[in-house]
């Protein structure tokens, strides 16, 4: 009975490719397909023992080690008002990336459809990056190869239907709804608001992208962790020569836990971003991260400073990156060879980004 059903949903599939075919065969398409990969090895100065990595962001939770970070490969296809993308992650940044996620659907960073009735209105539906914050999963598009505090403790995707709208000029809104944060699928009948406005300068030198999410987050297994969520964030994107750029990227995000009594606490970033690029082959980025969360509302229970110094060497696709990271706490959240607590934590890392 099984694979008769099963014979009979192919064939309809089928047919319903042909039919398609036969009926927008006149349309045109385009298919574009795009590979990844990044490698890195971190070394951890202090060289803390008992497991301790000295590291509280996203991606690069190892020391003294070389490791694969994830290999990828994007299709996007468009044909008339309607486009289509799918964009699967293998490896170590791919499985942090989708921690909700297990089984097939850990390796889907994004798989999402588009229908544009018109120039100035796209619907989407599907799982797709966060707007939210400047930094994102895929190691290339980043000129610091490890992560912020900000990006690590945000959203890192959505799944659910949002709407794209032109205002005009360099103007445009989105708004959307969503599964509770980073879950791909849920049981939750609570939903997330999220939104974003974004404009330009007309000659595009200046970009400015203002980002919201909130909801109710019912997936926690205990009540006391089930909370409400509201994020705002600022990215501001200015270029002020053909050398020289600057990005600010600021986030607010504030929970109220659903236990009695409970009240609103919040944790803050603030990051400032130097962009250096005296040739087209050499750049210099350095990355001033101000992480507050003296509240533990993230869960680090201090106050965190951390310069990053990043330099990139391109060589065609490929990109050579050595960085420099010093992470100063208010309180002593990291350790020293000796296992004793310290204030600081000092790492540097070696990492390789290819794209094409």
């Amino acid at each position: 009975m099984l694979k008769r059903k099963l014979n009979v949903t192919i064939a309809l599939t089928l047919l319903g490719v042909v039919g398609a075919n036969a009926q927008d065969s006149t349309k045109k398409s385009t298919t574009t397909f795009t590979f990844s990969a990044d490698a890195y090895y971190r070394y951890d100065f202090a060289d803390a023992k008992n497991g301790d990595l000295n590291n509280k962001t996203s991606f690069t939770n190892s020391k003294n080690s070389f490791e694969l970070g994830m290999a990828s490969i994007k299709v996007d296809h468009t044909i008339g008002k309607v486009e289509a993308t799918l964009d699967l992650g293998y490896g170590r940044r791919a499985a942090e990336f989708s921690y909700n996620d297990g089984g097939s659907l850990a390796v889907v960073k994004q798989a999402y459809l588009s229908y544009a009735p018109s120039s100035a209105l796209k619907f989407t539906i599907g799982k797709w990056a966060t707007h939210v914050g400047w930094e994102l999963v895929d190691a290339y598009a980043n000129r610091n190869y490890s992560m912020s505090y900000g990006f690590s403790y945000g959203p890192f995707f959505h799944t659910g239907l949002k709407a794209d709208i032109s205002l005009g000029g360099k103007s445009a809104l989105m708004v959307g709804v969503a599964n509770p944060t980073d879950n791909s699928t849920t049981t939750s009948s609570g939903k997330f608001f999220i939104a974003q406005f974004s404009t330009a300068t007309k000659n595009d030198k200046v970009k400015i992208y203002i980002n919201y999410q909130g909801g109710t987050n019912n997936t926690a297994p205990l009540a006391a962790d089930q909370c409400s969520l509201s994020q705002f964030d600022a990215v501001i994107n200015a270029t002020l020569s053909s050398k020289f750029s600057v990005v600010y990227d600021g986030t607010i995000q504030t929970r109220k836990s659903k236990a009695a009594g409970a009240k609103s606490n919040s944790w803050t970033s603030n990051a400032l971003y130097l962009n250096y690029d005296p040739t087209s082959v050499f750049g210099l980025t350095l990355r001033g991260e101000l992480m507050s969360d003296t509240k533990a509302v993230a869960g680090l229970g201090t106050e965190v400073f951390v310069p990053t110094l990043s330099a990139n060497f391109k060589i065609d696709n490929l990109t050579i990156i050595p960085e420099l990271r010093l992470d100063n706490a208010k309180d002593k959240v990291f350790f020293k060879s000796d296992g004793t607590a310290t204030k600081s934590a000092a790492s540097f890392v070696l990492a390789a980004t290819y794209k094409f």
